[in-house]
């Protein structure tokens, strides 16, 4: 029995770490449904927190250092507000009550009150280019994208709590397993792809995307399926998404959507996901149970669709143009272009709020 035990202990240390057992992370609000953890995340399934919200598209202009605020029924611009500079991502919080401006060139993240979509005063925060929260909401965690650090700071004062430095450049987008002990982090520049455990705040493993073509990988949004077996990296260089094994951190599996695939999103009953093919201006539909396309979204004449979100009742998906200076609307119920809006200079990662949700993983609403 000793040499049974001892080898399956051997055995255990040879896995990957995140196929170890574990233990979910402390503090992190329990899974609602361990078969699909977006189950919180159903249509109209509004936090007390948000229920009285306006519904409201929070976008950031790069280029023109302002965020435009737009009503989705009426498809009005409703407001405009001037940030410090280079605002990149309009992020909620982990609790639900404040959206996060990254100013990434001016080096601050400013609040905006989405109960009035007004902003607050700026927090100086160097190099923000994108922000994340941990399932458990004890930090917040700001990709410094140009100082190739992470660094975990206080989810509501953000002072520093712990600067990691990362071993490769560009890095970007995130998501967590489903029991929250571990993220996956794109690395757009040197295409690569990080493991980092939660509670330590610590830098596990890297590992290089395959080389399809012969320039480098360029991966973007990363997304975790509903079942949580697999992590989904969008590569730009590589016209679609590498599907990952949760278990086996590296094992990667292309599936083509489209020229320069971006961003993703899971839809209100987590059937399916959306991916934005920001070189053709289109939207391709993942299937999750068989990993299959089964649909292409084209924008009339092309465009350059980036980041954004479902609307809360699920039947639309906005999405920055990018290099287009305009927002654009699909009407997701059939499958279709509904609308461009004419926005500020270089459009980025917009915000539809509220959204369903028990608690935001940040970047543009990443909700479980």
């Amino acid at each position: 029995m000793k040499k049974v035990l001892l080898s399956l202990a051997l055995i255990a240390t040879l896995l990957p770490t995140s196929a170890q057992a574990s233990s979910p992370l402390p503090g992190m609000p329990p899974v609602t449904n361990p078969k699909d953890i977006y189950a919180a995340d159903r249509a109209n399934n509004l936090s007390p927190v948000v229920a009285n919200f306006p519904e409201r598209v929070y976008v950031p202009n790069h280029t023109s250092n302002t965020v435009t605020e737009i009503d989705p029924k009426t498809f009005k611009v409703i407001r405009t507000f001037k940030t410090p500079k280079g605002p990149q991502h309009v992020v909620p919080s982990w609790d639900l009550k404040t959206l996060w401006v990254n100013d990434n060139a001016g080096n601050y993240l400013t609040p905006i009150d989405p109960k009035t979509g007004l902003p607050g005063k700026s927090i100086y925060v160097h190099d923000p280019y994108n922000l994340y929260f941990t399932p458990n909401g004890k930090y917040a965690v700001v990709m410094a994208e140009a100082d190739k650090q992470m660094v975990f700071r206080d989810p509501h004062t953000m002072a520093i709590k712990k600067v990691v430095p990362v071993p490769c450049a560009g890095l970007n987008h995130a998501d967590w397993s489903a029991d929250g002990t571990f993220f996956v982090v794109s690395c757009e520049f040197s295409g690569q792809v990080l493991l980092v455990d939660t509670a330590k705040m610590k830098v596990l493993k890297s590992s290089n995307l395959p080389h399809t073509y012969s320039s480098m990988p360029m991966p973007q949004d990363v997304k975790i399926s509903p079942d949580g077996s697999t992590f989904y990296i969008a590569d730009m260089a590589s016209n679609g998404i590498w599907a990952m094994p949760a278990n086996k951190f590296g094992a990667f599996t292309l599936i083509k959507t489209g020229i320069e695939a971006h961003g993703m999103y899971v839809s209100r009953d987590s059937k399916t996901m959306l991916i934005t093919n920001r070189g053709e201006g289109s939207v391709s539909v993942l299937r999750f149970s068989d990993n299959k396309l089964i649909a292409k979204w084209k924008i009339p004449g092309g465009g350059s669709p980036d980041m954004g979100g479902i609307s809360a009742d699920g039947t639309q998906f906005w999405v920055s143009g990018r290099y287009d200076n305009v927002v654009y609307v699909f009407d997701t119920v059939h499958g279709k272009f509904l609308r461009k809006i004419k926005v500020g200079k270089e459009p980025h990662g917009l915000a539809i709020y509220p959204q369903p949700g028990r608690y935001s993983l940040g970047h543009t609403g990443v909700f479980r």
